[in-house]
């Protein structure tokens, strides 16, 4: 196919950034769609890339926003999901959808491509009920539209292969409810952004929808055991029949990195069986698919080369930060409290560089790792994200990265600036910095307290602090 002009919404999502290097390396010109600007990853492609690049500001949520996007497209993929990001997703879905195709009837744009969910249950959960939802708005707009129905999706990053690998790892024992034994069709996400290429500008693909699925049909309980067994782990899964969805919501809130609200949709959806019906998109676009232990082995292959390009844990969890989150990197001085710290060192700067850049996750916070937990155990037991979130990359950082409880603002490694925000449940904002000169690191944690609360609380930490923040920054010019 000659070049295109793409509409690519989602872009900074999971499946937006696998999918955005193939499309470039097909020689397309890509529009992308972003809430905000700044979290989109100019680093991660060349000049060359670059130039078939244009970075558009807009929100579905605002029509408005909307009204200076190009008009001549040629195909858009419409990849945007509030599952994770919102209690009220299923509306915001559905606005979404109704404003994008309003914007879509005034474009040139062929074909609408979207990636939904197996809906083959006659009784849907409120989850997959939505995505069915949207793609009759979707089916809407004068341009064709393609779906492509997906099962669980499998790959470093996807929220589905986290929760695996957080209950395996985590649980030598599970008590199990009953819908581990409801079937699935697992795939990976190379065959998705296979799928997702292959359909573009195919006229057997217009105005039809797609099962897409893996070879193989599990239980959720053969897929823990797969993955324990990839890993050379022994497990036991002891189901019960009564576990009702809010307890098995908070049983994988508690246990797993995933956020409440996600937990819930999850649970909701686990009860439908999402298998393929039919398996014509295999004619149209041939693809190997991998198994789902492949799947895994590849994922867990990206994760030990630090090679994760993104991760659902990056979406913006609610009740936390609002998507325009990179308004807090100016952080203020005024009605605050602070914590400076400062440290000289001998050794290069790059070393104290790449030791800040490696925090928390699996390496933690340098002291006092046990109390960092602690409040993280605190943090999930009033709802809050806590720390199981862990971070996309063990040694790489972005601006929009989940960081255990924290959301990194601003990553400028060239100059040694990092600046977090915290996600934590608190009475009040919470920033944590790092930056640079030659020979010395500067560390500052800033609380802005909300009210009495928030002045008490911090009063009622500061003890901690006194021994935290000292520890932390000499051991990160130390390790």
């Amino acid at each position: 196919m000659k070049p295109q002009t793409i509409l690519l919404t989602g872009s900074t999502g999971y499946i937006g950034r696998r999918l955005l290097p193939v499309l470039l390396e097909q020689g397309h010109q890509i529009v992308c769609l972003v809430r905000d600007k700044r979290r989109f990853d100019y680093e991660d492609f060349t000049e060359e890339q670059l130039n078939r690049i244009s970075v558009h500001e807009a929100d579905l949520t605002n029509p408005a926003s909307l009204e200076s996007l190009p008009r001549e497209i040629d195909f858009a993929y419409y990849l945007v999901h509030s599952m994770s990001t919102s209690e009220n997703f299923a509306a915001m879905e559905r606005e979404s959808a109704e404003n994008f195709v309003n914007y879509i009837n005034s474009t040139t744009t062929r074909q609408i491509i979207y990636l939904g969910g197996i809906v083959n249950d006659p009784s849907l959960s409120i989850h997959l009920s939505s995505r069915k939802n949207v793609e009759d708005i979707l089916a809407q707009a004068t341009a064709a539209l393609t779906v492509l129905r997906a099962a669980i999706i499998i790959g470093s990053g996807s929220a589905s292969f986290e929760i695996i690998r957080d209950l395996v790892e985590k649980l030598p024992v599970m008590i199990a409810p009953k819908w581990l034994k409801s079937r699935c069709q697992p795939i990976g996400i190379r065959n998705v952004v296979e799928y997702l290429v292959g359909v573009m500008g195919k006229d057997e693909t217009f105005n039809q929808h797609f099962d897409i699925g893996g070879p193989d049909i599990l239980s959720y309980r053969n897929m823990l055991m797969g993955y324990a067994r990839i890993r050379g782990l022994k497990r036991l899964i002891i189901p019960v029949p009564v576990l009702s969805p809010r307890l098995s919501s908070h049983w994988l809130f508690f246990v797993t990195s995933t956020s409440f609200t996600l937990a819930k949709s999850l649970v909701s959806s686990m009860k439908n069986e999402v298998i393929c019906r039919d398996k014509r998109i295999q004619e149209i676009v041939p693809i190997r698919l991998l198994s789902y232990e492949e799947t895994l082995r590849i994922a867990l292959d990206r994760i030990q080369q630090r090679l994760v390009i993104s991760s659902w844990k990056d979406a913006i969890q609610p009740n936390t930060i609002n998507q325009h989150f990179l308004n807090y990197v100016e952080v203020p001085t005024h009605g605050c409290f602070q914590d400076k710290r400062s440290v000289t060192f001998s050794r290069p700067k790059e070393e104290i560089i790449e030791n800040i850049w490696c925090i928390g996750g699996d390496r933690g916070w340098y002291y006092g790792n046990w109390m960092w937990r602690f409040r993280g155990i605190l943090d999930k037991m009033v709802g809050g994200v806590g720390l199981r979130r862990g971070r996309r990359s063990e040694n790489d950082l972005k601006a929009g990265d989940a960081l255990d409880f924290w959301r990194v603002l601003l990553a400028d490694k060239k100059s040694g600036r990092l600046l977090l925000y915290a996600e934590m449940k608190l009475p009040g904002d919470a920033w944590l910095e790092f930056r640079m000169t030659d020979k010395t690191l500067f560390q500052t944690a800033t609380f802005r307290p909300l009210g009495l609360w928030g002045r008490i609380y911090w009063y009622t930490i500061l003890p901690f602090h006194g021994f935290i923040f000292p520890g932390m920054i000499r051991n990160i010019v130390r390790f």
